[in-house]
């Protein structure tokens, strides 16, 4: 019995659909003395350089949840890369040891600067996967708000988005000096964020003639978008909590908003 071309055509595209996945890649790469774990990730379906995105975790360090989102946009055709802050990959699981290797970093801008740079610089090597002029920077909790400073000193990014991120700096920006287009979500009940503290950055924004937007989400508390945050919550006594649709939501806006950047 003869195959026809055209079955065998097809044949051959479903066989590469259904081989084509996400790919990660865990990546060692230096900042300093300091050695920096991040993980690397890309649909192998898809040919040549696409936009990449940088995904700054939340305090807890470079856990599963950022991995998990550096999957998600691999799968949208991004090469994502979840780096490291800390060094050595290393996490916490208390909000005590969260809070000392957040401050370590947060707390030196010239360190969180070097770290950030390291992990743009190792993302923009992936030569085969990723184009060095469409990237972008998201972050969650500590990391939204890390990804705003970077977007204050000028790196040279297409966009930055924050979810749940502190929006308060002793610096700010300068008008002229802010490259990437800023998009700020976050939880109206996170008490961690104050009204008057999105008020200045917005005041901060407009002054700087920065692209930005900040969408508030009603009854949406700190650590909206992670799934776990309410068993964090609980455990620690903490006001965290999932919101389905501010996690939802803020994500389709993230899609438009870097089709906006990459076109």
């Amino acid at each position: 019995m003869k195959i026809s071309h055209i079955a065998i055509l097809a044949l051959s595209l479903l066989s590469t659909l259904a081989s084509a996945e996400v790919v990660t890649r865990n990546i060692e790469y230096q900042q300093g003395d300091t050695v920096m774990k991040g993980m690397l990730a890309y649909d192998d379906a898809i040919n040549g350089k696409r936009p990449g995105v940088l995904v700054v975790h939340e305090w807890w360090g470079q856990n599963d949840y950022p991995r998990e989102r550096a999957r998600e946009l691999a799968a949208l055709g991004y090469t994502a890369f979840a780096l490291d802050m800390y060094g050595e990959g290393m996490t916490a699981d208390h909000p005590k040891d969260a809070g000392t290797f957040a401050n370590a970093v947060g707390g030196d801008l010239p360190l969180a600067k070097a770290r950030f740079e390291a992990a743009l610089d190792a993302l923009k090597q992936q030569t085969s996967v990723v184009d060095a002029n469409k990237i972008a920077a998201i972050g969650y909790c500590f990391g939204g708000g890390i990804v705003l400073q970077m977007a204050r000193l000028g790196q040279d990014l297409k966009g930055v988005a924050s979810f749940h991120g502190s929006v308060a700096s002793k610096i700010q920006a300068e008008r002229g000096k802010v490259k990437a287009a800023v998009r700020v979500f976050n939880g109206a009940a996170d008490p961690m964020v104050t009204p008057e503290q999105i008020e200045a950055f917005e005041r901060e924004m407009f002054a700087a003639d920065v692209d930005y937007k900040v969408v508030n989400y009603a009854d949406a508390k700190h650590g909206f978008t992670n799934p776990g945050a309410t068993a964090l919550g609980e455990k620690f006594d903490m006001p965290l909590a999932y919101n389905e649709h501010a996690d939802k939501d803020s994500w389709a806006q993230l899609q438009a908003f870097f089709k906006e950047i990459f076109k």
